[in-house]
């Protein structure tokens, strides 16, 4: 059982996954799984250049091909309206004559079957005014320009007038190379024309979000465009946008005038959907005597696409994670030709804390302070970097607990020093963090007159368990067993919420449900308490209590009466309630007030407050002295994050996370082809990831943290902390066992011989 107290209810028990029973006998619909009558198929046709121009597009043997329906190009596609905030950076869906990066989208082959659509794009013949490529941003650091409006960008004190006083000082650069997301389930859209408007079966993070760029992209209006996407495959943050493919099947639908199926292949999936950027980090640090931050210098560089701008924001943990007087932290890019990089798993906190605990390691081992220690001594009691309070933070306590049941006090300080057998051992450690993320969201809550409960929420499940914690989230809200609950979600005709990324999901859409669960509560059991008849007439709601669907007084348990005779006695058939919940709000004592059926909570001081989960990472690594394998022996984690909703999920959730940080700091890494601008290892056979003998027993320490501030729901998300500071462990225990500081990853053989 977690620390986490969960006397009552449903909301923090282990309760297993709602959907499973659907996931596991293949009832569980994804996107590519929908189909719809005369459906066609669709297959892109993409740049085999990174740079240069089409001189010549010929489709006619495409276009006689059995099957064939259209060959649409970038020289006879329908206008479509411009979008306000482009799919991927691309302003429209088949890109222009002119090549910026190979996999680029040039034309769609729409036939019959797939085979028939896969023959005949393999005949559409393109030629090119090729030149060469410009793929490694490292060989143009001096053209680095810094973005409008870098994220986690910080100044405070004056780092430049106090780093020559440091007693100690830190000089060096970390690189993280290109990474892919790689789901289960590759990006699909099917697309249907309607009277209503159009109808697309979307593999996407947001339906919301689909529904509004693809409204933009044709010029209609939302409620015309309905994204429905029940069950997610996998994101990790590359379905959390729109890209070209979607509005493309839509295009194509529009042009053949029938339903349009497009799933991208795996290869595609490295070209067509983002990936994260390779990074440059330079960390300049001083310390005192002691181990005291006196100055910190965090300039962080990574690519961007000629296509579109994004950074990674590697400082954002810089600036907030130790306390020091003196930090500045910025942000650069550098364009090549490549697709636009895109947000991936903890997005600046998992490539920035790899730099900045690999760097506080260092500093440990130069200074004779033990790592935990060193951190301890630099610990944070408020966010310096936005000079505010944090409104919980439980890291100290990580340390501690984490420490004591990995054993890091059986830890020799000496470099190669221990030993299993004839494997060199290394014990490492990081801190993990990352922001507590909230954003606005609405769910409706409805009971049918024999007491069962539907939940309306627009947002999605990508396999995280957000189906069950809703339910349980409900079930408690509602006062009635999980088996009465049922959640609707993956449709952007329900209530709306945000894209599921930045851990958001349990805040946003769990504070929604709540606030629309209590809120039926109350509008049920005010019929009974407004009725001198009713058994509980006269009571007030704080002299009631609730469970599995009976309303009880907390004097008299025996005197009580079920939702299902509520409704009937008051002519009830269905009673609903909708409630909005939105960031800087606090639940009041007497809970969320209604007005029109709008429940939301009081207003509070979450605006005055930083928020973040904080972790601690412990591992230890054995290594051949002979050949330098390395394998991750065993696993501590120590974490804050808020309120646990459903204990397996979340132990879930953290230890993907931490597998992730394995694959970051031993094996993942996309190749570019420096000569033809294209990815070399563009599929799972050679794009390595974590298999089951690459992950060590993890072992999962919950903290009783308790944050009123953060989110109505009180959590604060679990599905990316986990990678962060990982990465930097491993590194860390390797340099224990080795005496090699590894700066770059994937930390190889051959940079550890």
């Amino acid at each position: 059982m977690a620390q986490n107290e969960q006397k009552k209810g449903v909301v923090g028990q282990p309760l297993d996954r709602v959907d499973g029973k659907l996931k596991v006998t293949g009832g569980a619909r994804y996107a590519s799984e929908f189909e719809a009558p005369n459906l066609a198929h669709a297959v892109l046709v993409q740049s085999t250049i990174a740079k240069g121009r089409v001189t010549r597009i010929d489709t006619r043997e495409a276009e006689r091909s059995p099957g064939v329906v259209a060959v649409i190009t970038f020289e006879n596609m329908p206008k479509a309206a411009r979008p306000t905030n482009p799919p991927g950076g691309q302003t429209i869906p088949l890109l222009s004559p002119d090549i910026k990066y190979s996999g680029q989208n040039l034309a769609v082959v729409v036939a019959d079957t797939l085979e028939e659509a896969q023959y005949g794009a393999e005949l559409v013949r393109v030629e090119y005014a090729a030149e060469p490529p410009d793929t490694d941003f490292e060989k143009h650091l001096d053209q680095a320009f810094a973005p409008r409006s870098a994220r986690g960008n910080t100044k405070r004190g004056d780092f430049a007038a106090n780093i020559g006083g440091a007693t100690k000082k830190l000089d060096q650069v970390y690189r993280t190379p290109i990474e892919h997301h790689n789901p289960m389930e590759p990006h699909a859209t099917v697309a249907v024309w309607g009277p209503d408007g159009l109808l697309a079966y979307d593999a996407t993070q947001g339906v919301s979000n689909s529904q509004r760029n693809l409204a933009e992209e044709f010029g209609l209006p939302q409620d015309k465009v309905h994204v429905i996407n029940p069950f997610v495959g996998g994101g990790f943050g590359c379905k959390g946008q729109a890209w070209p493919h979607s509005p493309i099947a839509a295009m194509a639908a529009k042009a053949v005038g029938r339903p349009v199926k497009l799933t991208l292949t795996r290869r595609q999936m490295f070209t067509s959907n983002g990936h994260r950027p390779p990074t440059h980090q330079k960390e300049v640090i001083g310390t005192d005597a002691g181990g005291k931050l006196v100055a910190l210098q965090h300039q962080s560089v990574n690519h961007t696409s000629e296509a579109d701008i994004f950074q990674e924001p590697t400082g954002s943990v810089v600036g907030m994670l130790y306390s020091c007087p003196n930090v500045e932290v910025e942000h650069k890019l550098v364009r090549v030709n490549v697709g636009a990089p895109t947000y991936q798993r903890a997005p600046g906190e998992s490539t920035g804390s790899f730099a900045h605990e690999t760097a506080m390691d260092e500093l440990a081992w130069e200074l004779g302070i033990d790592p935990v220690e060193l951190r301890l001594r630099n610990y944070a009691e408020k966010d310096e970097s936005e000079d505010k309070p944090f409104s919980s933070k439980s890291l100290r306590e990580c340390y501690e607990q984490a420490s004591a049941h990995f054993g890091w006090s059986r830890r020799n300080p000496k470099v190669g020093s221990m030993r299993d057998g004839n494997f060199l051992v290394g014990y490492g450690m990081a801190t993990a963090s990352y922001p507590a993320n909230f954003w606005p969201a609405a769910a409706k809550a409805r009971m049918l007159a024999d007491g069962r409960v539907q939940i309306m929420c627009g947002t999605q499940d990508l396999g995280t368990g957000t189906y069950t914690i809703l339910t349980q989230i409900a079930a408690d809200g509602v006062g009635v067993h999980p088996s009465q609950v049922r959640v609707e979600i993956g449709d952007s005709f329900l209530p709306g919420a945000p894209v599921s990324g930045g851990s958001c999901s349990a805040a946003s859409a769990g504070s929604a449900v709540q606030l629309a669960a209590e809120a039926l509560r109350g509008a049920v059991i005010a019929y009974a308490t407004g009725d001198a008849n009713s058994p509980l007439g006269g009571l007030s709601a704080q002299d009631l209590d609730v469970k599995d669907g009976r309303v009880f007084s907390k004097a008299n348990p025996s005197k009580g009466i079920t939702y299902p005779e509520i409704l009937a006695k008051y002519g009830k058939t269905v009673v609903e309630q909708q409630a909005f919940a939105r960031p800087g709000i606090e639940r009041g004592p007497s809970g969320p007030r209604t007005n029109q059926g709008q429940a939301q909570g009081d207003k509070g001081k979450g605006e005055g407050y930083s928020m973040h989960a904080f972790g601690a990472q412990f591992c230890e690594v054995h290594i051949d002295p002979d050949i330098r394998m390395v394998r991750v022996a065993r696993w501590t984690g120590a974490f804050g994050i808020g309120k646990v909703l459903n204990e397996k999920t979340v132990r879930s959730q953290l230890q993907g996370g931490i597998v992730w940080g394995i694959g970051m700091a031993l094996l993942e890494e996309s190749l570019l082809d420096p000569r033809y601008g294209r990815f070399v290892n563009s599929n799972l056979a050679e794009y390595h990831v974590p298999v089951n003998k690459d992950v060590p027993p993890i072992e999962i320490l919950l903290m009783d943290e308790k944050d009123s501030v953060v989110s109505p729901v009180g959590a604060k998300g679990a599905g990316e902390i986990g990678i962060t500071g990982a990465a930097a462990a491993i590194g860390n225990a390797i340099y224990h066992a080795t005496g090699k500081r590894v700066r770059d990853l994937p930390i190889t053989l051959d940079k550890i011989l």
